[in-house]
């Protein structure tokens, strides 16, 4: 019988001055959703977009990654980058007026609207992770609907002690919050580990693995793939 898991080890301050957390007993993340993040984490460690002043934008080629995937898959179980109202309780996504499966587009439209009485730059009332899985897809990012949260960090970059509150808070169970580094996914070999994944998953898991890889290639939305159902139509009304 083992015992329960230990809590998350914190670390102090880095050699910048900005705290860290050190993640020493971090909850795994399950399996198959392992193998679709770290499709796009090795690739964008290995092959990111550059940036005009000639910066390697890993972080934005995951974001960009996994929002072409939600254009094919239409409703897809990775929300990618979803902005999050800390002044309610339990935080409240900010979402699409319309789709409500969608991040707002435009953020500070939506604070000039709903939040410009209260506002305060800087203070934290607005958080935004990395990657919020949620077990339907075709509902809203809600804390009942999160499965876990996911910070993908590219080294020196790591989870601070106050992006750890935060997103403990929005997932409502520190359990549900990990993060993914290259490390993690064994983006220094040629070829990684094969992932352990349930006979019954491995279909599901393969589908949505090889349209992320053809969308990270391409650098594009695909639309749709053949036997994969596209994006839902757009009322015309």
């Amino acid at each position: 019988m083992t015992g329960p898991t230990p809590p998350l080890s914190k670390g102090g301050m880095s050699p910048e001055g900005t705290t860290t957390i050190v993640n020493i007993n971090k909850p795994p993340v399950d399996p198959v959703d392992k193998k679709i993040l770290c499709s796009a984490m090795c690739k964008c460690d290995k092959a990111p977009k550059i940036g005009a002043d000639g910066r390697r934008l890993k972080q934005s080629c995951v974001a960009a990654s996994f929002k072409a995937l939600n254009g094919v898959l239409g409703n897809s179980p990775y929300k990618q980058e979803i902005n999050y109202n800390m002044t309610k309780s339990p935080p409240e996504p900010i979402m699409d007026s319309t789709v409500r499966t969608l991040g707002h587009k435009f953020l500070y439209g939506h604070i000039k609207k709903h939040m410009s009485d209260y506002f305060v730059p800087g203070t934290g009332q607005i958080r935004r992770p990395d990657i919020v899985i949620v077990h339907d897809p075709t509902k809203p990012p809600t804390q009942d609907n999160i499965k876990q949260i996911v910070e993908m960090k590219f080294p020196p970059d790591r989870l601070s002690e106050s992006q750890e509150r935060a997103y403990e808070v929005i997932a409502g169970d520190p359990r549900k919050l990990t993060s993914l580094e290259p490390k993690d996914c064994d983006c220094e070999k040629s070829k990684p580990d094969e992932t352990k994944i349930p006979v019954e998953k491995i279909e599901a898991a393969g589908k949505i693995g090889e349209i992320l890889m053809r969308l990270l290639l391409r650098g594009r939305s695909l639309g749709g793939l053949p036997g994969l159902p596209g994006p839902p139509a757009v009322p015309t009304f």
